[in-house]
């Protein structure tokens, strides 16, 4: 008899008191795209943005890049996200192979947004308010100060492991 099983590593959303929408318990969740795509994009809008943050993705892990964390109203309870925000590893990534939208803050994030529904920040930029790196200032929840998850996705192209 074979037996099969399949676990989602990604752990339930909680309910933070001060918050609107469920969230991820604070810590970094290790997650493969699979998992993402099977926890978060469970709606026509939401999957128009698993598709934008796959195809960025995409561009980044086929450049080098080893890991990206996912954060945003994305990974959270809220059925209609605006978008999501990633920080991406930029270890071993050639800037001058890279797509510009995700080096390029000249108008913001707003070209980065148009290509590919979400935000992308590089691992060694900070955030200009609290002068926290993005990982650690993705960790605290913006209306309540708490605690919150954040998603870790290593690189899937390496592996071959794709959706």
């Amino acid at each position: 008899m074979t037996q099969q099983f399949y676990c989602v590593m990604i752990p339930p959303l909680i309910i933070v008191p001060g918050t609107i929408w469920p969230l991820l318990p604070p810590g970094i969740h290790e997650a493969t795209i699979q998992e993402v795509f099977a926890s978060f994009a469970t709606n026509p809008h939401r999957l128009i943005l698993f598709n934008g943050l796959k195809k960025g993705l995409d561009h980044l892990f086929s450049l080098g890049c080893p890991k990206a964390y996912l954060d945003g109203s994305y990974v959270t309870g809220k059925p209609k996200p605006n978008d999501y925000e990633v920080v991406w590893d930029v270890s071993y990534v050639d800037p001058g192979r890279i797509d510009p939208v995700f080096i390029d803050f000249t108008m913001g994030t707003t070209f980065q947004k148009a290509k590919y529904s979400g935000e992308y920040f590089p691992s060694i930029s900070t955030e200009r308010s609290s002068g926290k790196t993005f990982i650690e200032f993705f960790q605290i929840d913006k209306m309540s100060g708490k605690e919150k998850g954040i998603l870790r996705i290593v690189n899937y192209l390496k592996g071959g492991g794709t959706i």
